[in-house]
């Protein structure tokens, strides 16, 4: 067992288990829940939230592995990351954390896209986007199983476990949040906070042990369709959007906006390579001149509200997520939560 194990109180040593296979245990991790709640009394962490890619990282002994929400490994995108992590004096944890890029300061999925459309090493390195392994988690410690244990206390483990310096981070956090402090960050120019229990347990699934605290609307969509172009654009016009309810692809608007010639040309190519002739949305919609796509493809969209039949307004495209599966997708609800 690890030093730093051995140092824990006996009450959190019976907590401790030995650990599933590195496969095993970097599946399902943890997600937040999106509140509107804003006031909170003691016993809560606050994180910034960040606008990159979810990825859980395993190393075991010289092989060491990005896992994305998928479970696709995405290393040969990020190796810089990898080899940060095979330096380590640790060899064997798992991690939790958000890849992301920045642009003036910003965390910036769109500047990201350009590294997760590559999977080839050299040419990740070579695309001139610098990116970085934000940290806020360790389930997993030289064989041992941490997720039981009190989140302050696995980012005290974290924190003194690993070495970080670039690309990766330890993300910090504060001990006090709320409406002052998200309106703080939403100035700031970020994309808002997480909040998490500081006595909870890693669940690997959706908890409001963590909760999402915005500064602005945004979500996952799916692609089930798009529209030609008119005038001198290029690829499509706009692209048809919808997410599930209880098995339904409901349709949710286009959006047409927060595209750049490059992304039209692109996206336009694979979505030819889906194009069916039914639609996938239930109940049926009705667009001109619209093309039906087999429902795979999941956007992430900025919007300012959804209107009261369920459309979005003012939709923004903000670049794919290959880090979802299109089923997973639901209308994400603010909770207010005790």
């Amino acid at each position: 067992m690890h030093d730093l194990l051995r140092a824990l109180p006996e009450a959190q040593q019976r907590l401790l288990a030995v650990a599933p296979a590195a496969a095993d245990s970097a599946a399902d991790p943890m997600r937040a829940v999106l509140t509107d709640r804003r006031d909170f009394g003691p016993g809560w962490l606050f994180e910034r939230k960040l606008d990159g890619m979810r990825a859980l990282a395993t190393r075991d002994a010289d092989r060491v592995r990005l896992i994305s929400r998928t479970g696709r490994t995405v290393q040969g995108s990020y190796p810089e990351i990898a080899e940060a992590l095979a330096e380590q004096p640790s060899d064997g944890f798992t991690l939790d954390g958000e890849i992301v890029a920045f642009d003036h300061g910003r965390t910036d999925f769109s500047r990201l896209q350009q590294r997760m459309q590559l999977t080839d090493p050299r040419r990740a390195r070579a695309s001139g986007v610098a990116v970085t392994y934000y940290v806020f988690d360790l389930l997993r410690l030289d064989g041992v199983d941490l997720t039981r244990l009190p989140l302050r206390t696995r980012k005290s483990l974290l924190r003194r476990a690993l070495g970080f310096r670039p690309p990766v981070r330890f993300t910090p956090h504060r001990n006090e949040g709320g409406r002052q402090q998200l309106d703080e960050a939403c100035a700031r120019g970020w994309e808002g906070l997480i909040a998490k229990r500081a006595d909870g347990r890693y669940h690997r699934r959706r908890s409001p042990d963590w909760l999402k605290l915005k500064c602005a609307n945004g979500q996952e969509l799916v692609i089930g369709g798009f529209t030609e172009p008119a005038g001198a654009r290029t690829g499509f016009g706009a692209l048809l959007l919808g997410h599930y309810d209880n098995g339904r692809l409901v349709y949710a608007g286009k959006v047409g906006t927060g595209f750049d010639d490059t992304t039209l040309t692109r996206l336009r190519g694979g979505l030819g390579a889906l194009e069916t002739d039914a639609s996938p949305f239930s109940p049926p919609v009705r667009v001109r001149g619209a093309h039906w796509v087999e429902p795979v493809l999941v956007a992430e969209i900025g919007f300012t509200e959804w209107t009261r039949d369920g459309m979005l307004r003012h939709p923004r495209f903000l670049g794919l997520r290959k880090d979802k599966e299109a089923t997973d997708v639901v209308r994400e609800r603010a909770r207010t939560t005790a």
